[in-house]
C-alpha cells in the first residue's frame, strides 16, 4: 500500500479521518500505510472506489496521477436528507469548484447532506457531487425524490416489482416501494452521486 499515503494526502485526510469514513481503527491505517498490516480484498476494492484509481495505483505499481484542475463551479443546492426523506431546498447556499472533464459529463450540481443514514460513509455537512439524471444503475448511490418534494440520498436497488432505498447505517431500515407506488407518489431519480466530499471541523 505505497502509494496509500500519497492518495490520502491528496485528499486533503489525516489517518484518523480516513479511518472513519472505511470504518477502521487510526491505527490500522497507518499499519497499511507503513506496511506492517495489509487489508483484506473487500477493504483494498472499498479504498480503489473512494480514491477512484486503479488497484496498480492503489498498491504502489504505478505512481499515482495529479488530479485534474478544479475550475468549474457548479451550485450547491441547499440539502438533501440522509435519513429518512425530507424535504430537499433548491435555494443556492454556495458552489464547489469541479474539473473540465467531469463537468463535461452532464448537468453537475451538489447537495449538502442532512442526516446519518448514510454513515459511516457519508457524514452531516458532507457535500455530495451529483451528476442530474432521471435514471440510474442498480446499486448506485442516488438523490431519489419521493412524493412531490421529499429527496433522499441512497443506494438504490432496482426490481422487477418496484425498487428499494438502502441506507449504508444499520440503525436505519431499506424503504421498499412497489412499481404502483413509484408511479402514484411518484418515486423517482433525480441524479447520481458521482463524488463525495467530505467536510470536517
Amino acid at each position: 500500500m505505497k502509494n496509500l499515503a500519497v492518495l490520502r494526502k491528496k485528499k486533503g485526510l489525516t489517518q484518523m479521518q480516513l479511518a472513519k469514513l472505511i470504518g477502521v481503527s487510526t491505527s490500522t491505517v497507518a499499519m497499511w500505510e507503513t506496511g506492517q498490516r495489509k487489508p483484506d480484498y473487500h477493504t483494498i476494492v472499498r479504498l480503489r472506489e473512494f480514491f477512484a484509481v486503479g488497484f496498480e495505483q492503489l498498491l504502489g505499481v504505478e505512481k499515482p496521477q495529479a488530479a485534474p484542475a478544479e475550475t468549474v463551479s457548479v451550485p450547491v443546492l441547499g440539502y438533501v436528507r440522509a435519513g429518512r426523506p425530507n424535504t430537499a431546498q433548491q435555494n443556492i447556499i454556495g458552489y464547489e469548484l469541479i474539473n473540465e472533464q467531469l463537468a463535461k459529463t452532464g448537468e453537475i450540481f451538489c447537495l449538502t447532506i442532512k442526516g446519518d443514514s448514510m454513515e459511516p460513509k457519508m457524514s452531516d455537512g458532507d457535500i455530495v457531487v451529483v451528476r442530474r439524471s432521471a435514471t440510474a444503475e442498480s446499486g448506485q448511490t442516488v438523490v431519489a425524490v419521493v412524493g412531490k418534494e421529499e429527496a433522499t440520498v441512497k443506494k438504490v436497488l432496482f426490481h422487477k416489482d418496484g425498487i428499494t432505498l438502502v441506507p449504508t447505517n444499520p440503525d436505519y431500515m431499506p424503504v421498499y416501494y412497489t412499481a404502483q407506488e413509484c408511479e402514484n407518489l411518484p418515486v423517482t431519480i433525480a441524479g447520481v452521486v458521482v463524488e463525495l466530499r467530505c467536510k470536517f471541523g
